[in-house]
């Protein structure tokens, strides 16, 4: 496979739209809250701030996958002062379980070492097995569990 990693230009827009869509048509049925029409992600503000790295991956000229990295102010009781926050991370469906999350993960740990940073954090809804366990072999571990509860008013 000749698989690249580049960042992401406002010309990726159309398509990182599309895959935000993605994400969110997949994370769907794991979380009630979301609205039925809505957006994540400020992409134009990804690809332009100094503090992210917002990378696609690209097979030939068609842009398969992509995930970013930003950087964090941690809590200050924390021993790291900073941690890269990883999101978006999402893959064509015809091209998953070809290891191409793996080389954006790849990607982005190079980036977030370059700017001196050891500590990568990032969210993935308990109810998703197969994201778990790819965040597993990509050497992740189970942290903290966020927990919710619906209140009628």
């Amino acid at each position: 496979m000749n698989l690249t990693t580049r960042p992401a230009s406002l010309k990726d827009l159309k398509t990182l739209l599309e895959f935000e869509q993605g994400v969110i048509s997949f994370e769907r049925p794991f979380d009630p809250t979301l609205k039925e029409k809505t957006s994540y992600y400020d992409i134009p503000g990804l690809i332009n701030s100094s503090e992210v790295l917002l990378l696609v991956a690209v097979l030939g000229t068609e842009i398969i996958a992509s995930g970013y990295a930003r950087i964090e102010v941690a809590k200050p009781y924390l021993k790291h002062q900073q941690y890269a926050y990883l999101g978006f991370m999402f893959v064509a469906l015809n091209h998953r379980g070809k290891g191409v999350n793996g080389i954006v993960l790849e990607a982005l740990k190079t980036w977030v070492l370059s700017k001196n940073i050891s500590e990568v954090r990032l969210d993935v809804y308990n109810d998703n097995p197969s994201a778990i366990r790819a965040y597993e072999k990509a050497g992740f571990k189970k942290h903290l569990i966020n927990m919710r509860k619906g209140l009628s008013t």
